[in-house]
Parts: structure tokens; sequence; C-alpha cells
């Protein structure tokens, strides 16, 4: 089987991603754009995921179930926020806040 130069490789790596999986969970990155924006409509999270509008609902009561989020009110809409105290739910990571994470992706600790 030809796996390519390194140069190929290279040039293969700076593109999309590749279908199949990611190093994040769908869980993952509606948190991230959830701490990004807390007013977003998960319509649009949906969208930026790639995935359904039911499954980002879905993924967001599961976060609110365990204590990750918060959905606050505000009007007609609704408001996130992110606990960022929180830990990791893998063993091989539970150490770790949830803010660690964020804060590589975000630039901040999760709480606005």
């Amino acid at each position: 089987m030809h796996r390519g130069t390194s140069a190929e490789r290279d040039d293969r790596s700076a593109g999309p991603a590749p279908s199949g999986w990611t190093f994040l969970t769908n869980h993952a990155h509606v948190l991230i754009a959830l701490a990004r924006d807390p007013d977003v409509r998960l319509r649009d999270v949906a969208l930026l995921v790639g995935i359904t509008e039911r499954s980002v609902q879905s993924i967001v009561a599961d976060l609110e179930a365990t204590g990750y989020l918060r959905r606050v009110r505000v009007g007609r809409r609704n408001r996130y926020e992110v606990n960022s105290a929180g830990p990791l739910r893998h063993p091989a990571e539970r150490d770790h806040a949830v803010g660690e994470l964020l804060r590589v992706f975000t630039g901040v600790g999760g709480e606005r």
C-alpha cells in the first residue's frame, strides 16, 4: 500500500477533517460553541457542529442534567452558562476541569 511521501501526507493533513472520527465528541463541540457565544441559537450550533438541531437539544439536556451547563431564560431567548469547574468525564482526564479544555479553544475558562 502506497502511503505517499511526507510532503503528500502533510498536504492532506492541512485540508478538511477526514470523515469517520474526530478527536472531540459532539458534546465537546456543543459545549465549546456555547462557551464562545452564550446567546447563540441551538439551530446555529447545529449548523456549526454539523449535526441536527434535535441532537444539539439532546446534548444540551445531557450537559444540563450533569451540571456542566445552565440554561437561563432572557426574554424569549436562552443564554447558556458553562460550569468551567466541572471535571472532564473520562477517568483518564478526570483530574482536569472543563475550563481547561475551553481555554484551549476559546481563550477563556467558560463562565462569563
